[in-house]
């Protein structure tokens, strides 16, 4: 079958598997990978050393043939793979980071339903490869007919227990004896998450776990790997109010999502846990640049500035916020949908790991619960993100700048516009027409108003 243009996306290579992609596309990829990497790293050089480039897959019922396919391409192109198995997409970017890989591919659909798969791909230390470094190079070189294996070819090892390396590496980040007994209800949906829990948790044994959806499953028998969508939280929300749990945790397809849910049920919004990841980092180094995107989300703002940081605002979508933390030397960096990551000198990458034992040395050091914990954040009424169908994106951007051209106005993604009393970012879709609304205030009243009065208009 031919590989459909359009599964290259703006931060990795997704699509319907058997429609959009399938093992042909994985074997130009690879192939493509290769030539591209090598001609980055060795120019017109033919004898340059090879590549060792680390492969791993999720738990997709469509992911071992890709991967077997994929890893065919990289070693007819040239390259020296390195297999690292079944793993989640912090522990790919850990291994390619830590063992210093000349890059990696992933083959996993994150959060995507179980017809889709695709790949996530970076260079070294796990820098991401995203529509303006490289992604669409990618696609026209898998695209071309002139795509051709290499005169030589690479070999293929195995690497073990990454997993087991990473745990022991993100323990480093916690004092985990002051961490008290805790009861916590986790729900990976099936997914990459559970193996991580697994592997933390024998480290945790005063801890109790209640595991839900725990087995690795591809078809996602429970409900969909996406704890944005609040219907895929609803399970372990009703859990951790049933069993009287401290906290829920739960994570997206791949596990580099993470989310929580306080003592009372009630998910915590991730605006939130990132202005709690701020206040935790910043403690450790003051004074540090944090990277965050530029949806609303305010009380991460407000944090920073109380804890002395430096705040830096960048665009939408986890490649693009880590190549701006590279940049701009930022120590931690968090985004609205569940990515928080982590500047660490062999690569900046997403750390559920660390994240979940910073969230419970905090908690084990207050004697609040994480419900009272929380409540001097919850400052402002959020939207969440709605999305809307329309016919041309541009056109009802420019029409909503227009209409609220008294706001002061930041179009560094989509349009940012704010007034004293609120505040809203709408952008369209890297792959659809559809525009995204969030909208903040400091009323519940002025939220559901001005919300209303934008969708009017976008709607219209």
């Amino acid at each position: 079958m031919k590989t459909n243009p359009n599964i290259f996306k703006a931060y990795d290579i997704r699509g319907i598997y058997g429609i959009d992609l399938g093992e042909n596309t994985a074997y130009r990829l690879g192939l493509a990978y290769a030539k591209m990497r090598k001609k980055e790293i060795n120019g017109e050089n033919k004898n340059a050393a090879k590549l060792n480039i680390a492969v791993g897959a999720d738990m997709r019922l469509s992911s071992p043939s890709l991967k077997k396919k994929l890893i065919a391409g990289l070693v007819d192109g040239g390259i020296d793979v390195v297999d690292i198995g079944l793993v989640s997409t912090p522990t790919f970017y850990f291994a390619v980071a830590h063992y210093k890989y000349g890059g990696g591919v992933l083959v996993s659909a994150s959060h995507n339903p179980k017809e889709y798969n695709g790949f996530k791909l970076v260079r070294e230390k796990a820098i991401p490869i995203s529509g303006d470094t490289g992604m669409y190079i990618l696609r026209d070189l898998a695209i071309s007919p002139e795509l051709k294996p290499g005169a030589k070819k690479g070999d293929i090892t195995k690497k073990d227990n990454v997993l087991t390396e990473q745990i022991i590496h993100d323990l480093k980040f916690s004092r985990i004896e002051k961490i008290r007994p805790f009861k916590i209800a986790i729900d990976p949906a099936n997914s990459m998450g559970s193996l991580y829990f697994d592997a933390l948790f024998k480290n945790l044994p005063q801890c109790e776990i209640i595991k839900i959806n725990w087995d690795l499953d591809g078809t996602f028998p429970a409900h969909e790997a996406d704890p944005l969508k609040p219907e895929n939280l609803k399970e372990i929300s009703q859990k951790v109010k049933e069993t009287g749990a401290d906290l829920g945790i739960a994570t997206d397809g791949d596990g580099d999502r993470i989310f929580f849910i306080d003592n009372e049920g009630e998910p915590v919004e991730a605006g939130i846990m990132r202005a709690i990841f701020c206040k935790i980092f910043l403690r450790e180094k003051p004074g540090t640049k944090i990277c965050y995107d530029i949806r609303p989300g305010k009380i991460t703002l407000d944090t920073i500035l109380e804890n002395n940081g430096i705040p830096i605002v960048t665009k939408v979508g986890h490649s693009l916020i880590k190549e701006q933390a590279l940049k701009e030397g930022a120590y931690f960096a968090g985004e609205s949908s569940g990515h928080f990551f982590l500047n660490m000198p062999e690569g900046c990458y997403e750390i559920p790991v660390i994240a979940t034992l910073k969230l419970l040395e905090e908690l084990s050091n207050s004697s609040l619960k994480f419900s009272e914990y929380i409540k001097p954040f919850k400052k402002y009424f959020h939207s969440g993100e709605i999305n809307s169908r329309v016919s041309d994106v541009k056109m009802k951007i420019k029409e909503i700048k227009e209409k609220y051209s008294g706001g002061k106005t930041n179009e560094l993604d989509g349009i940012f516009i704010e007034y004293d009393n609120w505040w809203f970012n709408v952008r369209g879709s890297n792959t659809e027409p559809v525009i995204r609304l969030n909208l903040e205030a400091k009323t519940k009243k002025i939220m559901e108003e001005k919300r209303d009065e934008i969708l009017k208009i976008i709607n219209s």
